[in-house]
């Protein structure tokens, strides 16, 4: 077992300056898909942290495809954001597998999108088949949320240590839900005058375009995504009718890098953006368009296991950490 283990890593063909070549690329790769994972969990964020990817890249510090992983990673950490408004909820007295099982399926239907859209997207962007897409010049596009929030949040990080902005920050959190929580009916949607919204959500396509268009006016995946557990508690959708309205927002959260490669002017950002886009969508539509039922089922059971027991949940916590750690260490 040991010489077919040996064999199978032995990528380049037996010539040990191939291999370092080889190894030496993978790890780059590899690094900064794990760089850009545990930052995005750092900061909350995975936006921040895919235009420091590009802004690496203009600088000459990592290539494209460096910096197409760690654009990747960026977004895997950011589906984090959703598990721990989670806790928030459990914290709040809610029913803890209901308020988990939004943030546990957002990270698993990010990663089982993300990772095969990363090779797909190495593929095109190592072959150049979209290198003839360039733009080089733009304005700049500010959500609402932005306009507003912004300034505000600005004067909290110059007047506040960080640890302060942090629990402010959290505190503004717990407030926000507390205020949608009283927003919602105390019925299900199936009850409520609205009921004909429910034919809607059984359509895994009009819940694609729903989770794409409030992400492209939002343009915060985070948001967009994190509201899924407040209508999750209330029983205002559930969760087999929100795997495609994830797909849909894990598409358009890149309108934003988009926009920071074009005010960057370099042109290959741009086309590094692109790429993503086009890869992720590629693999969504194929898993809609195809095995979406036996799709949904595995993510449904997966769910179900992870929110079954206290061990199976503190495992998955444990693997979403090491994973990005073991990755950076590679």
């Amino acid at each position: 077992m040991a010489i077919v283990l040996e064999k199978t890593c032995d990528l380049g063909g037996g010539d040990p300056r191939k291999r370092e070549r080889w190894n030496s690329i993978f790890g780059k790769k590899a690094n900064a898909l794990g760089f850009g994972w545990l930052s995005a969990y750092a900061i909350m964020s995975g936006s921040p942290i895919a235009a420091a990817a590009l802004t690496f890249f203009d600088a000459g510090v990592v290539d494209e495809l460096t910096a197409f992983a760690m654009i990747t990673g960026s977004r895997l950490g950011a589906s984090f954001i959703v598990l721990f408004i989670g806790f928030l909820y459990v914290l709040r007295g809610r029913d803890w597998a209901a308020s988990l099982s939004m943030g546990l399926l957002s990270l698993i239907v990010t990663a089982t999108t993300y990772l095969p859209s990363l090779l797909l997207g190495m593929v095109i962007l190592k072959t150049g088949m979209l290198d003839w897409i360039q733009l080089r010049s733009g304005a700049l596009l500010l959500s609402v949320v932005d306009r507003v929030v912004e300034p505000v949040a600005g004067v909290a990080v110059s007047l506040l240590p960080s640890l302060a902005v942090f629990v402010v920050g959290l505190g503004v959190i717990w407030f926000s839900f507390n205020l949608f929580d009283k927003c919602l009916p105390q019925t299900a949607l199936k009850e409520s005058q609205v009921g004909w919204m429910s034919h809607l959500v059984y359509r895994p396509w009009v819940m694609f375009a729903l989770g794409a268009l409030v992400t492209l006016i939002s343009m915060s995946v985070s948001l967009s995504l994190a509201i899924l557990v407040p209508l999750s508690a209330r029983g205002f959708v559930r969760r087999e009718n929100v795997i495609p309205y994830i797909m849909g927002a894990n598409i358009t959260t890149f309108i934003d890098t988009l926009l920071a490669a074009v005010l960057l002017d370099n042109p290959w950002s741009f086309t590094i953006v692109l790429v993503q886009m086009l890869s992720i969508t590629t693999v969504s539509v194929i898993i809609l368009a195809t095995t979406y039922r036996r799709y949904e089922r595995g993510m449904l059971s997966f769910v179900a296991s992870m929110t079954a027991s206290n061990r199976n949940l503190a495992l998955f916590m444990a693997v979403i950490f090491v994973v990005p750690i073991a990755l950076m260490l590679v």
